[in-house]
């Protein structure tokens, strides 16, 4: 979808126009946090299998990797809102998946859930299909698992940080790196050594579509990144739709927390991921297509303060 004069979204007409919606939920309750936002979108899950895609990249706590607990409640609210067999698909790196996996304990809490897995390392061939996206910076396309190009629903969940090694920020189109594999081709050296890293990122997520992006915001890192970096008490969950509403209101967190001059700097719809995304149709490509809504009266002032960064663009 894309907003040029008029806003698209899924959640119907709000006035003349259409706009992407935000869920925003201030507080340090991660389970909270998750539940209540899913209660203010529309169920798009119900009476399907969902693949979930975290971030796994490192074993390193949230927000280096997904939290075990956000992930525990996004299963719970999606099983609460009638979705089917649930499977989580990853690929870590550099460390390999499989490592990644144990030391977060994630086979003993998925097999505790009944949620199925799926590591994207360990699949043949077969299972991978090549994605060429209008205008790539990729010289010759990519790679991704075949299963996220043909699951029923997708859920993307994430964490609230920045990057220091070329993305500028990891939020959730960031999130589609982990589809492309490290075996075989190195894709990975390919991405990093350009100087297009960032539309490259947007250009994977032209490979799939999420349904619901839920990001866990109690904890940032306003610097350094992915893995590691300083760490800032953020409390704040959000969640939406739009891949590009939900990393515009992401950088707009940023901002308010204060961050890196390649964010604070920058107009939020000048980033080239999100600005790549938007040339690409994967969502809405100015601020005013976002609409913001909260459930309290914490959230809601806080809303006002995203608000008027998103704003100035």
């Amino acid at each position: 979808m894309q907003c040029r004069t008029a806003c698209e979204t899924v959640e119907g007409k709000l006035g003349n126009e259409k706009k992407a919606r935000i869920a925003l939920v201030k507080t340090s309750d991660r389970h909270e946090g998750v539940q209540r936002c899913m209660e203010l979108l529309e169920n798009t899950v119900e009476g399907f299998d969902v693949l979930i895609k975290p971030n796994f990249n490192t074993s390193d706590p949230a927000p280096g990797s997904t939290h075990n607990d956000t992930l525990r409640a996004l299963v719970g609210a999606l099983r609460s809102q009638g979705a089917k067999k649930i499977t989580i698909g990853e690929r870590s790196g550099p460390p390999l998946t499989a490592d990644v996996l144990r030391e977060k304990g994630i086979p003993q809490l998925l097999e505790e859930l009944d949620v199925g897995l799926i590591n994207f390392d360990e699949l043949p061939p077969e299972e991978w299909v090549q994605i060429n996206p209008p205008g790539s910076h990729w010289k010759n396309g990519f790679i991704v698992p075949r299963i996220v190009t043909e699951a029923p629903r997708i859920v993307a969940t994430g964490c609230l940080k920045t990057h220091q090694f070329g993305g500028i920020f990891t939020l959730s189109l960031k999130l589609a790196v982990g589809l492309v594999p490290r075996r075989g081709y190195e894709y990975m050296r390919e991405l990093h050594d350009s100087p297009h890293i960032r539309k490259m990122i947007a250009e994977i997520n032209y490979a799939y579509h999420p349904c619901l992006i839920v990001m866990d915001g109690v904890e940032a890192f306003v610097s350094g990144g992915p893995a590691t970096g300083e760490r800032r008490k953020a409390n704040v969950v959000w969640a939406g739709h739009d891949r590009i509403a939900v990393d515009a209101v992401g950088v707009a967190i940023l901002k308010e927390l204060g961050t890196t001059p390649e964010i604070q700097d920058r107009p939020i719809f000048a980033q080239e991921q999100i600005q790549r995304a938007g040339e690409l149709g994967l969502g809405i490509t100015s601020p005013d297509c976002i609409e913001i809504v909260t459930s309290d009266r914490e959230s809601e002032e806080y809303a006002d303060v995203i608000r008027s960064i998103l704003a100035k663009g």
